[in-house]
């Protein structure tokens, strides 16, 4: 069952909601509710770049964000809908792009760079966290870089994660705005209608935006296919964890929950292909099927001599 909205943990759900230009005032929404005064988004444009995701999966599931703030400052925010499997290395590799593409050819650069924040959208909370009393209940973690004595050393890279099973407002408890926006994180596809609480015009845009029943066809299917990957990847995590929490070994957790993150990966890439060929068998052009599955020409032209080779 698909139920009535997307879930925003899916890749086509957080691309639909957040990653296209119409949908644009969700996201800046979202991350002023994140990000401080200083930084309050006026406009954004989406930064393309070849570094943007080494796979395809990551692709889908990292936005870098060429920002504006009220006073007319540049900075950069970098999105990340995080996957489990080495989280923080993951979070970290992709936080140097941003950094490393500001450099300026020639010899007058002075290296002065611009603020750049990584926020990262956990749907699962961190192992070491679990038992922690401190972090039990927290939701929005923010880390920078300090010395020794816990001072800020570099006030310009911040990192933002949001562990979103932590938060546990029902509706009725919704205060802040971004009590609202972690709501539907959590509760969005699980909803049969809007709630009374997100009659807000920024909402009203989102739920019609959302609603499956509005999908043209290769929108559907291309959901369909990121829901079941999703699924299946949340069901190796579990079972890897519980698994490991019965050998009693992290090194046992670990291992069994990157093997079964390889498997899910093959499995989703394999439905990544069936699905682009659908959308070919159907008669969409290969731009199109390039800009819903987001792979590129060289990819798509890979799929097409595979199926050439098995036919």
């Amino acid at each position: 069952m698909l139920g009535h909205y997307v879930n925003l943990f899916t890749d086509f759900g957080f691309k639909k909601i957040f990653g296209e230009e119409s949908s644009k005032a969700h996201l800046i929404s979202f991350l002023n509710t994140l990000l401080p005064k200083k930084h309050q988004i006026q406009d954004l444009t989406f930064i393309q770049n070849e570094y943007q995701g080494a796979t395809v999966l990551d692709r889908k599931a990292i936005f870098d964000l060429n920002c504006v703030s009220d006073a007319g400052e540049h900075f950069i925010v970098e999105l990340q809908k995080a996957k489990q499997n080495f989280f923080k290395d993951r979070s970290l590799f992709y936080a140097t792009f941003p950094i490393q593409q500001q450099a300026k050819k020639g010899d007058d650069w002075n290296f002065k760079l611009a603020a750049i924040y990584t926020i990262g959208i956990l749907d699962f909370v961190f192992d070491e966290d679990k038992n922690d009393p401190q972090h039990k209940d927290q939701v929005v973690h923010q880390v920078q870089l300090k010395n020794q004595h816990n001072q800020v050393f570099y006030d310009k890279l911040t990192f933002i994660y949001l562990t979103l099973p932590n938060f546990s407002k029902s509706e009725n408890e919704l205060e802040t705005l971004q009590d609202k926006w972690f709501f539907l994180f959590r509760h969005l596809h699980r909803l049969q209608e809007q709630p009374e609480k997100l009659q807000e015009r920024i909402f009203n845009s989102l739920f019609k935006q959302a609603n499956i029943a509005r999908f043209k066809p290769e929108e559907r299917i291309a959901y369909e296919s990121s829901l079941k990957y999703y699924r299946d990847l949340t069901n190796v995590v579990d079972t890897a964890r519980n698994e490991g929490r019965e050998e009693g070994r992290e090194e046992g957790r670990e291992e069994g929950r990157e093997q079964g993150y390889q498997k899910a990966r093959a499995e989703a890439e394999q439905r990544l292909q069936e699905m682009v060929l659908k959308m070919l068998q159907a008669g969409l052009p290969d731009s199109q099927v390039m800009a819903i599955t987001q792979i590129t020409a060289d990819e798509l032209a890979a799929i097409k001599e595979q199926q050439t080779c098995q036919a």
